[in-house]
């Protein structure tokens, strides 16, 4: 476990969330659950088809109904002030890009009545043919010109076909996963007021988000608002996983809404199969991995090249062979990637994007070669160790990934497993053990935070950042982080977040969070003690600008982990059972390891659930993803999860904060289906290449 740094007091200690209590009691406020008066209620409409146009709406019979207040629709909604985001340009045309978008909104003084006025409304399109599919085979497919994080597209270096003639052990492999949902257990829920005073129109949205400035700062700009007069209140989200970082239609859907009946707070709970049609998702892709290598194991070519599916309304393409590029020393590599354009909605990210899909064929394929060549699998990958990373050349700030795969063989039993697949089997169940390693970006800090420090009563301070707390108790690490850069007992400290009227912060994303808000508490404190001294008087108030990375440009800067599985497969139904799960993790410095555990356990958890039973299913005959509730799309449960441990190696990085803290959410996600799947292939000699492993791959 990861050390205090010197001199600490609250940094390294095991706090428990200090908003537990709240959340167990059902106290804590949620968007939802904000005290407004008079709330009126919001359904929504949406589209039947999967492309077309609205051709006559008919509202005659829902507006008659008692307790419905306004009908919206393309043909009366107010105007938005901007379509730089079509995703956004919500009814402002009768076009119809993807079965389930928003065509309509009832809004009556009951959740019941909206729901029943909107199942009244009548709409006739005009069908047009649509296509829904990635699948095999396209003449379309195209190169974004950048992927989501603004990278490269395509990389090179050497000459792959060159190398792979020539190597001594050659692998061509092809590998897919399927369209997966975050399903966060809030869904994605909206309080919306449209207010006008002497300086003009104002909106207030209470919403589940993991980002309050972004959300005013879009919201601003299509409505026709200065930022000023948009406020975002979001004290507790109830995970997002992804989901809640962008703003959505349904956002605007609301905020429309709010404006008709001005003066009234909306309120708007999407019902589950509309959140799956309409906030997001993690496309679907087939991946192929070249591998070649020496007699001995040691690579001298690596290609991946990543084909997924996107909307034709937005683009979004997923970095998924973004690992690929720096996990393992190559003279020649490639990657590539490659999209599809449908008519579906639009994609977004998703814990670990790019990384979690990505590594699944990565991490496979490297099983797959350590097989070919007859090493142990970890061997195998100490052997492929770059010195430096492979993609730019720089010197990595910190890379313990062989140390992981060390600590991990010595807690896991590693070295007596016998290497020979379906040798084992232990009461009707073939048992194998597998395993993979993990990376994950630590990416520059989206944009600036700051943070506020004020004295309140004597000895107290109240710090205020409009950071977010999703879930990943980043309300109690923030804490502790200012009350050591203050010098004073962790109930000293009382912190606000989750408002856009406080200091400005970074989303809850790309596991940056707690590094950039935590700097930004820090340079306050500095700047705090700075002036007042260790003695102000009440009111005192200081704010300050967190740094960048100072590594930026100049060091690698990369979290890494190694994740190990025991699976054990029916030998007579090939049902798949995943008893022990161990990642370890070098993450930099560790501010909670309470909190920490929980997010490296809960990205396991999350790994494991796409590895056995994460499966969008869709139809192409309506353009409908079919499994698009939760008795449908199955995650896993209790049932399925029993020894996960998590811990990590005692590093620090300050080349990425002033911390040495990298994140904790994505990195737990990344490498768990590949080892479940290279476990399930040394239990029973079957090498399942598609997700999720269901029991039918393993009785061919």
């Amino acid at each position: 476990m990861t050390s205090a740094p010197p001199g600490s007091r609250a940094i390294g200690a095991s706090v428990p969330r200090l908003e537990g209590r709240a959340k167990v009691t059902g106290t804590a406020p949620y968007a939802y659950d904000q005290p407004v008066e008079a709330p009126l209620y919001l359904a929504a409409v949406t589209a039947t088809i999967a492309r077309g146009r609205i051709t006559a709406v008919d509202t005659a019979e829902a507006e008659r109904l008692d307790g419905v207040v306004a009908v919206l629709t393309h043909e009366n909604a107010p105007r938005l002030a901007s379509d730089e985001n079509a995703e956004l340009w919500v009814l402002q045309s009768a076009d119809v890009a993807f079965r389930g978008q928003l065509i309509g909104a009832v809004v009556a003084s009951g959740p019941e009545i909206a729901a029943q006025a909107a199942g009244l409304v009548r709409v006739e399109y005009d069908a047009r043919p649509h296509d829904v599919e990635p699948g095999p085979g396209r003449d379309d497919l195209y190169a974004p010109g950048t992927l989501t994080t603004g990278l490269e597209t395509d990389t090179a270096a050497g000459d792959v076909d060159a190398a792979m003639a020539a190597a001594a052990v050659a692998l061509d492999l092809t590998y897919t996963t399927p369209i997966q949902y975050h399903v966060p257990m809030e869904p994605q829920t909206t309080v919306a007021r449209w207010d006008r005073d002497g300086d003009g129109d104002r909106l207030t949205l209470y919403d589940s988000t993991q980002g309050v400035i972004r959300m005013r700062q879009v919201m601003a700009a299509v409505l026709g608002l200065p930022p000023g007069r948009v406020e975002v209140v979001s004290p507790h989200v109830g995970g997002g996983f992804g989901s809640k970082l962008r703003p959505k239609a349904h956002h605007v859907l609301v905020a429309l809404a709010a404006r008709t009946v001005e003066g009234r707070p909306v309120k708007f709970a999407p019902t589950r199969r509309q959140t799956f049609a309409g906030s997001g998702y993690r496309p679907s892709t087939v991946q192929r991995i070249r591998l070649g290598a020496d007699a001995g194991g040691r690579l001298t070519a690596v290609a991946h090249d990543a084909v997924g599916g996107t909307s034709k309304l937005v683009e979004f393409a997923e970095q998924t062979a973004l690992a690929t590029r720096t996990m393992y020393a190559a003279p020649n590599r490639r990657t590539t990637h490659r999209l599809a354009a449908l008519d579906v909605s639009v994609p977004t990210v998703m814990r670990a994007p790019g990384e979690a899909p990505g590594m699944f064929a990565l991490e496979s394929a490297m099983d797959e070669l350590a097989v070919a060549c007859g090493l142990d699998p970890i061997e195998l990958r100490v052997r492929n160790e770059p010195g430096r990373d492979p993609e730019t050349g720089l010197p990595y700030s910190t890379r313990n990934l062989v140390a992981c795969l060390r600590e991990g063989a010595r807690r896991f039993g590693w070295t007596d497993r016998d290497p020979t697949p379906g040798a084992r089997l232990d009461g009707g169940w073939l048992v194998g053990t597998g395993v993979a390693a993990a990376t994950y970006p630590a990416y520059p800090i989206i944009g600036p935070s700051s943070a506020v420090i004020r004295a309140t009563a004597a000895g107290r301070y109240r710090v205020e950042i409009a950071a977010a707390d999703i879930g990943t108790g980043s309300r109690t690490a923030l804490t502790q982080i200012a009350a050591d850069a203050l010098d004073v007992p962790l109930d000293a400290v009382d912190l606000r977040l989750g408002e856009s009227t406080l200091p400005t912060a970074a989303p809850a994303a790309g596991s940056m969070g707690l590094g950039g808000w935590g700097s930004a508490v820090i340079a306050a404190a500095r700047a705090f003690r700075d002036k007042y001294g260790a003695a102000p008087a009440e009111g005192a108030e200081a704010g300050a600008k967190g740094e960048g990375v100072p590594g930026a440009g100049k060091v690698a800067l990369h979290a890494f982990g190694a994740q190990f599985a025991e699976v054990r497969v029916h030998a007579d139904t090939g049902e798949i059972r995943v008893p022990r799960l161990l990642g370890v993790f070098a993450i930099g410095r560790v501010v909670n390891p309470r909190t920490a555990r929980s997010q490296l356990v809960g990205g396991m958890v999350m790994g494991l659930s796409g590895a056995l039973h994460e499966h969008a299913v869709m139809d192409p005959g309506p353009g409908q993803v079919v499994t698009r509730d939760l008795a449908d799309y199955h995650i896993a449960a209790h049932a399925d999860v029993h020894d996960v441990d998590a811990v990590w190696i005692d590093e620090a990085d300050p080349h990425y904060n002033e911390l040495g803290a990298k994140g904790a959410g994505e990195i737990g996600v990344v490498g768990v289906p590949a080892a479940i799947a290279n476990a399930a292939f040394h239990a029973t000699g079957v090498r399942v290449r598609d997700l999720p492993l269901t029991p039918d791959a393993f009785l061919r």
